[in-house]
């Protein structure tokens, strides 16, 4: 096994933009990262970087002690999986799983061994003599990562590998794939637009945008610590609501003014904010609650009209139409109000987040909980966060 290192790691064909911008990265030994970001930002030719199936333009990478920059990708001991299977449709599992062993000649009694060993841990067993065709996506996935774990790399590589498949069986290889994690404790560097595969799935996430790395922590400090506009709204299912609104202030006071409504924003989050001041203000929807008529001085309230009703389960998201804006709330499903019905929604100061309209920075983070946020500043940093 063997850590990752890449400083001022940039990359850009000839007469176009940079695919990515300098960027420096560590992941330790034994890491479980996710390169998490929509189409486009780099991340998947980052791991082809990796790999050695993309030529690097500027910096340095290393995998473990060494710098890899001119090393073939046969001579890195990495491992890849891909989002298409990419298995010999003539050979059977057993034959695909083997296929990297007779070509660097190992003993037939080794390969043998070491099939059936990863076969067990994939719960492949019963399907070595099929063929692909005679599979499912979940199997010929299973079967893939076999024929990339029989090798034993310093690195495994993952890109997108449950894009092809459906939602049960995303489930089930998410949870196979962390199990295997937390047996080999293989580096292991996976590519993904999926939050929720980035969520359950990470030890830490590197959030990509525009081939710079927008944020970098554990799955808990993107959630609830987002450092831009960006990172907020792509992290968490379902997805943050958001409001434009002012500042404003009266002596140490300090409110927004959103939707017609005059929020107190009480407390030291909110004390860098000037009046006048345009901002995005933000809450989660499992944090909205439809008022029973409580509450308290830091409960902050907004009236409108139901507008749609999705029942997710146990859970129900309700979407509210505010004087033109629209706020989803997740709530029971036990009592929920009818289409068209008017309500007052609510939820705690705390759960608010304020980004500044123009720069899109969240503006309070800086004075709040120093302590939970030192986590946030250390991995950005060690991201080399732009």
């Amino acid at each position: 096994m063997a850590n990752i290192v890449c400083k001022g790691l940039t990359k850009h064909y000839e007469g176009g933009p940079p695919v990515l911008h300098p960027l420096d990265l560590q992941i330790d030994d034994g890491e479980f990262v996710v390169l998490l970001g929509p189409s486009g930002c780099g991340k998947s030719t980052m791991l082809r970087m990796i790999a050695g199936l993309e030529g690097i333009s500027g910096g340095d990478l290393s995998i473990g002690a060494t710098v890899v920059n001119d090393v073939p990708a046969r001579e890195r001991n990495v491992a890849m999986v891909f989002q298409n299977y990419a298995l010999y449709p003539h050979m059977n599992v057993y034959d695909n799983i083997a296929f990297g062993l007779r070509r660097l000649k190992t003993p037939k009694q080794e390969i043998d061994r070491r099939v059936r060993e990863v076969a067990s841990m994939l719960n492949l067993d019963a399907l070595l003599e099929r063929k692909p065709r005679a599979m499912s996506g979940g199997q010929q996935q299973r079967a893939a990562i076999a024929r990339a774990m029989i090798k034993t790399p310093d690195v495994f590589l993952f890109d997108e590998p449950l894009s092809n498949l459906d939602a049960k069986l995303r489930a089930q290889l998410r949870t196979d794939i962390k199990r295997l994690h937390q047996r080999l404790q293989t580096t292991t560097v996976y590519v993904t637009h999926d939050q929720l595969e980035a969520m359950t799935l990470a030890d830490r996430v590197i959030l990509m945008r525009g081939g710079r790395i927008e944020q970098a922590g554990t799955p808990g400090e993107l959630y609830h610590y987002p450092r831009t506009l960006f990172a907020a709204g792509f992290i968490g299912t379902p997805a943050m609501n958001f409001l434009p609104g002012v500042i404003e202030r009266s002596a140490d006071a300090v409110s927004a003014r959103v939707n017609g409504e005059t929020w107190t924003l009480a407390g030291p989050r909110f004390s860098t904010l000037y009046a006048g001041q345009a901002v995005k203000v933000a809450v989660r929807p499992n944090y909205v609650r439809i008022a029973d008529g409580a509450g308290n001085a830091d409960t902050l309230k907004i009236r409108g009209s139901v507008e749609l009703v999705e029942m997710l389960g146990a859970d129900a998201l309700v979407t509210v139409e505010c004087s033109g804006e629209r706020i989803a709330a997740l709530i029971p499903s036990g009592s929920l109000p009818h289409v068209g019905a008017n309500v007052t929604l609510e939820f705690h100061n705390r759960d608010l987040h304020v980004f500044d309209a123009q720069t899109e920075e969240n503006l309070t983070l800086a004075s709040a909980n120093e302590a939970g946020h030192a986590g946030v500043q250390k991995a950005a940093s060690a991201a080399g966060v732009h």
